[in-house]
């Protein structure tokens, strides 16, 4: 079943990165990200063509409060998203009973390659079952998506199915893999 979750004044901190709340200061390094072409396409949404929608999106993360800024303390920067969603799992019946969220990510490109995200998403496990008292989380990705895919498979998800994902905002359809992860598989993730 779908929660609502409200992270405001929520800060999460990990070796390298702080995971907060976003605020209107952040539209520039919002941009800086978003707008370079195959970033937001590896995720299903087109990279922004102008400081105004990344305006609207920024604003829309800010009112949703369910998306953490990827501040990196080394640059005080934001580099990417982290955001717990609506999951797959809430119309598939064996799961559809767990209060369960779908984690989200996005990371600058310039930061790829690194271990940012994998550190990211594990602190972010643990508050989602530790702090707002998940049974499952879950999380998809493209099949031609291997960056992502092996974020995934580093912090412990487990392979439930695959199948169609329409993109309104590129317009085309992909293949998308779907996992899910239970408190006592986050426990064993060997997750930096």
């Amino acid at each position: 079943m779908d929660i609502a979750v409200d992270i405001s004044g929520t800060v999460i901190e990990t070796d390298r990165l702080l995971l907060r709340a976003w605020r209107a200061a952040d539209l520039t390094d919002l941009y800086e990200y978003a707008s370079v072409e195959g970033v937001g396409e590896m995720a299903g949404w087109r990279h922004h063509r102008s400081i105004e929608e990344t305006r609207r999106i920024l604003l829309a993360f800010m009112a949703g409060k369910n998306v953490f800024a990827v501040v990196h303390k080394q640059d005080n920067k934001v580099i990417g998203s982290l955001g717990l969603h609506k999951s797959w799992a809430n119309d598939d019946e064996r799961y559809a009973h767990l209060k369960v969220k779908e984690i989200g990510f996005v990371l600058s490109k310039a930061y790829w390659g690194q271990g940012l995200m994998p550190e990211a998403v594990k602190a972010l496990i643990r508050y989602s079952f530790d702090k707002l008292g998940l049974e499952a989380l879950t999380v998809a990705h493209f099949t031609f998506n291997d960056r992502s895919r092996r974020v995934i498979e580093k912090c412990g998800f487990v392979f439930v199915k695959q199948g169609p994902h329409y993109s309104e905002q590129l317009n085309k359809t992909f293949v998308s893999k779907k996992y899910i992860l239970f408190p006592k598989q986050a426990g064993a993730a060997h997750c930096p």
